[in-house]
């Protein structure tokens, strides 16, 4: 293992980083803010040393919501090119960071090749990569299976984790009374191995081995939500909030030993039970960064999952989640391609840009006072230009009014030039000035 300190180090010893300092100007904040929302364990910068075009980020309550895409093969499709495609794809359309959740073909290529081609963090389940290894036989696990490669996903560059290390062998008994058990394919996992040896979740006994090899690259640990829910039947049960506090815990011995950390959170969750579950998280976990999927606030919308759940997180952001991770309209039904990547961040970059517009975010709302003057103004380019999919606004406009000289026309093709609000409202104003 190498020897290094970690951002959480140096902000308990009051020492700025280059990383702090990126963020705190992409951020428009200043550095000893960032530093001490670090130290508090309020905010994290995943940034693993061996990432070496790496733009760092903050994740936490004083940044802006960040999202995250997922990517990843499967056993069914496993093209490196591919996933490079969704890696691009996801950068162009502005997700803060990506999952690679990886589970077929060369896991190790298909690794190297989304770190060499993103200037985000990368995340992982190291489990997926564990039980490829083992050829799908999850009771073969050993300790030292799990920790060599973590450390070999570290050496790669792979800047924070998800371990399912909160869901213990006692919490079996609350499951039973749910609709539908274990949704979290790690979870799941951990489950047939616990209840086969009848051990404790290897992830948990061996946490201080995690965390030694997590100390040693600058890796962050995102704690797994294995009893997440999976239906709104099942949500805010005893299950879950059993397990986050276990994963509580767990943050705080992760912040002894200068590992930063962040909370992952539910699932599916009516719309009137966010709040509740964001301040329950804030209490078991003293003010971890919460990471949510979603959450989804109907189990209905399959096809239009990244609506559904965008909804759910747009409200999570705005009542105190640090960072969403993105649902793209294949959720529940098939492996997404780049146009679902592409769908999905942009239904998520909304609901995070609406989120810190509501939390009165340093500068929020400036593009949507441009975009507004742009539009009052018929400057099409520059309304192009600043909507957050600028492909799609321009796609859309030009179905009806392709030429160029339209990009100059004081009207667009639902009012057409008679009819247009912005243009009668002009008239009246100039007509009528100083009357």
């Amino acid at each position: 293992m190498s020897n290094v300190n970690t951002q959480l180090f140096y902000a308990k010893h009051d020492i700025i980083t280059k990383e702090m300092e990126f963020v705190a100007n992409s951020e428009e904040l200043d550095v000893n803010l960032i530093k001490n929302e670090i130290k508090k364990g309020r905010l994290i910068i995943p940034a693993n040393i061996n990432h070496k075009n790496l733009n760092p980020i903050g994740i936490g309550i004083a940044t802006k919501t960040k999202i995250n895409a997922n990517i990843g093969s499967s056993s069914i499709e496993n093209c490196i090119e591919n996933e490079v495609i969704k890696t691009q794809t996801s950068i162009k359309y502005g997700a803060d960071t990506i999952m690679d959740l990886s589970t077929g073909g060369n896991l190790d290529e298909i690794r190297k090749a989304v770190i060499a081609n993103s200037c985000v963090p990368i995340g992982t389940v190291p489990m997926y990569q564990i039980l490829h290894d083992l050829k799908d036989d999850i009771l073969n696990l050993s300790v030292d299976k799990m920790l060599s490669t973590l450390e070999k996903q570290a050496k790669q560059g792979v800047s924070y984790f998800t371990i399912h290390c909160g869901f213990l062998l006692s919490h079996m008994p609350l499951i039973a009374k749910r609709k539908m058990g274990i949704v979290s394919r790690g979870g799941s996992l951990m489950a047939s191995w616990m209840m086969h040896h009848h051990k404790e979740n290897p992830f948990y006994s061996a946490f201080d081995e995690i965390l030694d090899i997590c100390r040693s690259y600058d890796v962050s640990l995102s704690l797994g939500d294995s009893l997440r829910p999976g239906c709104l039947a099942d949500a805010s049960d005893d299950a879950q909030f059993n397990e986050l506090k276990v994963l509580g815990e767990l943050a705080k011995r992760a912040y002894d030993k200068d590992v930063q950390v962040m909370i992952e959170g539910p699932g599916h969750i009516p719309l009137n039970q966010i709040e509740r579950n964001v301040e329950i998280q804030k209490e078991l976990c003293n003010e971890a960064p919460f990471y949510v999927l979603g959450p989804l606030v109907t189990d209905i919308g399959a096809g239009y999952d990244h609506i559904s759940s965008a909804i759910g997180a747009c409200v999570a952001a705005w009542k105190g989640v640090a960072m969403l991770c993105y649902v793209t309209p294949k959720e529940h039904l098939g492996l997404p391609n780049a146009n679902d990547v592409r769908e999905g961040i942009i239904a998520y970059k909304i609901a995070a840009h609406a989120a810190d517009i509501a939390r009165g975010r340093i500068n929020a709302r400036v593009r949507d006072d441009a975009m507004s003057d742009a539009r009052y103004a018929f400057r099409w380019e520059e309304q192009f230009s600043l909507a957050l999919d600028s492909d799609r606004a321009r796609e859309y406009h030009d179905e009806s009014l392709p030429q160029d000289v339209f990009k100059g026309a004081e009207f667009c093709s639902m009012c057409g030039p008679k009819f247009c609000s912005y243009k009668i409202s002009q008239n009246i104003f100039k007509e009528y000035k100083g009357a």
